[in-house]
């Protein structure tokens, strides 16, 4: 397959719907963006493909109103233009809905969806509750989404926020007479696979009237629902290729300058001892709110994987034996000692760990150094006696940063200005710097990544659990679950109904787990 170099060319052309000119953005000690082009015709889906740190972000950014680009030029519809905020990329027909998302937790659903375009919604001054719901179920429907519009946004689950995203966004339709730019950023990362179709439908429909850029570091997805694949590399533009016909190799290949692995799951390295006889967590009818009776054991050593629909209860669980989820009853035992599961504080001084799935809001603090994020559970490690002795912390914090390949400018830098791969492996060494853990609990640890990014992690998984580290897993993907897992539990309706064997060389394909999750 070649791949096609983008040139902009002079003359009379079709007037594309979005151009980005030789785009180039700098942050102290990162250039971001240095020269991207980029162009998204009229009615077709653009995919934009590239490692965390490629530029994609900072790129989609600019796009609305977010980052200004210290050069290059930004055309809309073919005018020259400066969007200075969202709402300016707005008047210019471009939307987004952010990875990380935007909404407003303590508003209503229908509050987010029309924030800023309420029109009828508001007559002086007040809310015109019928109307507002009205106006946010028109657009609620377009995606086929049974969200109560009046629901508060902090009661409803990621996903569901993640619909309320792209019913927000699609209330530009009604703002321009422009046919509008609509920017997906990884929309798909915690939809199940029904809502997935279902927004694949939307994105579809989408095309008929609009021009859609898709973000998403599933290239099996960005092949199938785009037209034509963007991809950066090092904050550079280094080709297109059209879908059909493509595999996801081919733009791998383009995203690294080399050929993927297929194992990247590496199974080679898992080296599982028959020592350890007596489990490590044992559960035992445990059972909270959303999950009840729930039987749970895993072995120094072992990734045992929990997979389930949504609502199945699965996230809950992981929660509670971080105590961060309160539980109604059951027995949790952790080398043979009970676990306090009272509170998290608990938790990690008996060795258990917790990576989050939402990674911005629950994982880190954005303005703080990579460094103080590192240290922020295991305070003891940076500390000779009372006093925290700074060299003892750099050093520390500096093997772990060159350990995970972690790709920031200097420990002292904003953990927020790194990319979601690199901010997701400070997260993990958190929890790893003092060397105690027992029991890592992963909540999605790969939602996000790309492929490098998540092969990193698989590599760092393996490790541990080589190490004697427990590991429960609430994977991204049924394939990464089957990949990773030793064990997998299928949890159904709050219960774990199911235990599936893992061997490699006799794995379960994602059908025989289906049958079990519904």
């Amino acid at each position: 397959m070649t791949s096609v170099t983008t040139n902009l060319q002079d003359g009379p052309a079709p007037v594309n719907a979005l151009e980005v000119r030789g785009l180039v953005k700098h942050y102290p000690g990162v250039k971001a963006l240095d020269g991207v082009d980029l162009v998204v015709r009229q009615n077709e889906v653009l995919g934009l493909a590239g490692e965390n740190g490629a530029g994609k972000s900072t790129l989609l950014k600019a796009l609305v109103g977010l980052v200004r680009p210290d050069a290059g030029e930004i055309w809309v519809r073919g005018e020259k233009v400066k969007l200075r905020s969202v709402v300016d990329a707005a008047d210019h027909g471009i939307g987004m809905v952010f990875q990380e998302q935007s909404l407003v937790p303590n508003l209503t659903a229908a509050e987010n969806i029309v924030l800023g375009s309420e029109g009828a919604g508001v007559r002086r001054g007040i809310y015109r509750w019928d109307t507002m719901r009205k106006l946010a179920q028109e657009q609620l429907d377009k995606i086929g989404s049974h969200i109560d519009p009046l629901a508060r946004t902090d009661s409803l689950s990621f996903a569901d926020r993640q619909m309320v995203e792209i019913a927000k966004v699609l209330r530009i339709e009604e703002r321009t007479s422009n046919p509008p730019v609509i920017i997906l950023d990884e929309p798909t990362s915690v939809l199940e696979s029904a809502e997935i179709e279902t927004l694949f439908t939307q994105v579809r429909r989408l095309r008929e009237f609009a021009s859609v850029v898709f973000v998403s570091h599933r290239l099996d997805e960005v092949l199938d629902v785009c037209d034509r694949v963007s991809v950066l590399r090092g904050g550079q533009s280094v080709g297109e290729v059209p879908t059909a016909g493509a595999e996801p190799a081919d733009l791998h290949r383009m995203m690294i300058g080399s050929t993927g692995s297929d194992d990247h799951y590496h199974e080679g390295l898992a080296e599982h001892s028959d020592e350890p006889a007596r489990p490590r967590l044992v559960v035992k009818s445990m059972s909270g709110s959303t999950f009840r009776d729930v039987d749970l054991e895993v072995r120094a050593g072992e990734i045992v994987g929990i997979v389930g629909v949504h609502g199945s209860g699965r996230e809950d669980v992981c929660r509670a034996l971080f105590g961060a989820e309160p539980t109604l009853s059951g027995e949790v035992t952790l080398d043979g000692e009970k676990l306090d599961l009272s509170g998290t504080r608990g938790a990690v001084a008996s060795g258990v760990g917790y990576v989050p799935a939402e990674r911005k809001i629950e994982g880190m603090v954005g303005p703080m150094s990579v460094a103080d994020n590192m240290m922020l559970t295991k305070q003891k490690a940076r500390c000779t006696g009372p006093m925290v002795v700074p060299k003892k912390q750099a050093t520390l914090v500096d093997q772990w940063i060159e350990r995970l390949s972690i790709r920031t400018p200097h420990r002292g830098t904003q953990i927020g200005r790194l990319s979601g791969g690199n901010q997701q492996k400070v997260v993990l060494a958190r929890w790893l710097v003092a060397g105690d853990i027992r029991l890592l609990l992963l909540d999605h640890p790969t939602r996000g990544l790309d492929i490098g990014a998540r092969s990193e992690v698989y590599r760092l998984m393996r490790e541990l659990a080589n190490s004697g580290v427990a590991t429960v897993l609430l994977a991204d993907s049924l394939e990464e679950a089957i990949g990773m897992s030793d064990r997998i539990i299928v949890m159904n309706d709050g219960r774990a109904t199911k235990e599936v064997s893992c061997p490699s060389g006799g794995k379960p394909t994602p059908l025989d787990l289906v049958k079990e999750m519904v």
